[in-house]
């Protein structure tokens, strides 16, 4: 999620820790927990710092360790243990359970975007990426402020506020998760397309009933379309490049960045008189006939590296991200 859905839940969840007699029944229990839950909701995305290293290390590890298994009692530990000295007589356990639960929320909750997390690291290092809610719903933000709103101004007691939020929201995430699976499933059905072998991912959108669709054909070949209100149109076929380029760019570490974090990568390549123009991009992210998240790798006619740029740009932006003018 976004960094205000995740304060938000933060804040969320120390409304809800007021069902614990221990933390309701004492001040500076209510103010740990305050502070716990909003820090451990934040705490994993700490790893953004990466970004002032360079945008390759940032792709390769956003949400990856600092989401992983042996992070959430970490985390939680960590934060305890910097609160527990300056609030006295209350129970260790209890505030070390609730900022747990806002540790585990937070990468819980990005499990189901796009993006995804290293979660089950150290088992595995594959992205988890649920494609189920989007980075940003409007509904979970919106609901997370009205309960705020009304436990700020004390329109009724926390205790009954924020498990009815909570409840609602328990049964959202599984409205949603089935009807991704559901509709997923029987994509096939509605591609007069489809070739046995084809697979298809449905990816979420900030529409409720808009979803963005990527088949994998058989041929290797990208199929990018939309599914609204039921109805599927194809929007765009992406052939990926075999030219020899492709390959000796995989070496280069910005690559391996935008490998490592993606298998929806394609790539193309561009001639020019200095060389080659290596463009991978991670299709599931199609924005105005343009993908914004790509890996763009420069060589000259001997393949050694001119100049090379990942991340998140558009074309009229990624010309002033290289170092090198070659035009």
């Amino acid at each position: 999620m976004d960094t205000g859905t995740h304060l938000v839940i933060g804040l969320g969840l120390a409304g809800l820790s007021q069902i614990d007699p221990s933390i309701s029944a004492n001040t500076a229990a209510t103010t740990a927990v305050f502070i716990g839950t909003v820090v451990g909701s934040q705490i994993p995305d700490i790893d953004g710092l990466l970004r002032f290293k360079g945008n390759a290390l940032y792709i390769r590890n956003h949400r990856g360790r600092s989401h992983s298994l042996p992070a959430l009692p970490l985390w939680t530990l960590l934060i305890t243990g910097a609160l527990a000295p300056f609030f006295h007589g209350i129970s260790f356990l209890h505030l070390a359970m609730w900022i747990g639960i806002a540790v585990c929320v937070h990468v819980f909750t990005d499990c189901f975007n796009t993006y995804g997390t290293q979660a089950i690291r150290p088992f595995s290092e594959k992205w988890v990426s649920w494609n189920i809610i989007h980075i940003f719903d409007p509904f979970i933000f919106t609901s997370h402020i009205a309960a705020i709103f009304m436990w700020s101004f004390h329109l009724a007691k926390p205790q009954l506020i924020f498990p009815t939020l909570y409840g609602l929201l328990a049964l959202y995430y599984i409205w949603r998760t089935l009807d991704h699976a559901i509709i997923e499933k029987g994509l096939y059905r509605k591609d007069a397309t489809y070739q046995p072998g084809d697979k298809y991912t449905l990816i979420v959108t900030f529409n409720l009933y808009v979803w963005n669709i990527v088949k994998e054909c058989t041929d290797g070949t990208y199929q990018l379309g939309e599914l609204k209100n039921g109805k599927l149109k194809w929007l765009d076929t992406i052939t990926c490049s075999d030219h020899p380029a492709v390959e000796v760019s995989k070496q280069h570490e910005d690559i391996q960045a935008l490998l490592y974090f993606s298998s929806f990568t394609c790539a193309e390549v561009k001639e020019h008189r200095w060389g080659y123009e290596v463009r991978w991009a991670d299709v599931r992210y199609r924005h105005r006939k343009q993908f914004p998240f790509v890996g763009v790798i420069r060589m000259d006619r001997n393949f050694q590296t001119l100049d090379s740029y990942v991340g998140w740009v558009n074309d009229t932006k990624l010309e002033k991200k290289f170092k090198v003018d070659l035009y």
